[in-house]
């Protein structure tokens, strides 16, 4: 597996790196994370007491992001503002399986965007790319797939399926649960980010979750196309 991003994509503000961690044991409920996970959400709830999205440099860099790319703010909110909102509503994080778990509190750490996807069920190579229309998009939930929206940067495989639509909405087709072995994933950021935080934030993900879920990890600068 290879991972490409286009660089008209890169233009618009957008910076990726990926992280890859195979061979973990995601059917683990760790008591040492969860203690762990109930300190660090406390102290997000704190730190994100009086939280203004739009003052906050690396948050509204996404919708920045999107107004770059010609994406409507209103009906496209941000992953990471996104989860913010559900952990204040909320006072916590929906409890899914440790893998997840895990880079949904580092996201809301770094205030990056974060994805994670099954490896063995992506076909081919992973692009960041423009759609043109054509590609698959069946989102978790959702029971049947649809057509994309066009001109919408997305994470791509080879068989043109959508992986993660913007950095908002991610599929039914690579979604991590208990029995996914071998993970890839989006550690996405704006001009508001710094590569360092990028690759911190990679390296994060894979030495929480390797020490928690077993494995081993490596950091992916993609390849850029034209």
């Amino acid at each position: 597996m290879e991972f490409f991003v286009q660089q008209k994509v890169l233009d618009t503000g957008v910076k990726i790196v990926f992280a890859v961690v195979e061979g973990i044991n995601n059917h683990i409920n760790s008591n040492e994370w969860k203690n762990t996970r109930d300190e660090k959400i406390k102290k997000l709830l704190n730190q994100y007491k009086e939280l203004d999205v739009h003052s906050d440099p690396i948050l509204e860099g996404f919708n920045i992001l999107h107004d770059n790319a010609g994406i409507k703010r209103r009906k496209n909110i941000p992953a990471s503002e996104n989860l913010i909102k559900l952990l204040k509503k909320n006072g916590d994080l929906f409890y899914i399986n440790q893998a997840v778990d895990i880079y949904n509190i580092i996201s809301l750490e770094s205030k990056l965007a974060l994805g994670a996807h099954n490896i063995n069920k992506t076909d081919g190579n992973v692009t960041l790319r423009f759609t043109d229309g054509t590609e698959r998009f069946q989102p978790i939930g959702a029971a049947e797939p649809t057509t994309s929206n066009p001109n919408e940067y997305s994470y791509c495989d080879d068989a043109n399926d959508i992986l993660c639509r913007l950095e908002i909405r991610q599929v039914e087709k690579t979604k991590v649960d208990e029995n996914t072995t071998d993970i890839f994933y989006i550690v996405q950021g704006n001009q508001a980010t710094s590569d360092g935080l990028l690759i911190d934030t990679a390296q994060n993900i894979i030495d929480t979750t390797t020490k928690y879920n077993g494995g081993t990890g490596r950091i992916i600068i993609p390849k850029v196309i034209a």
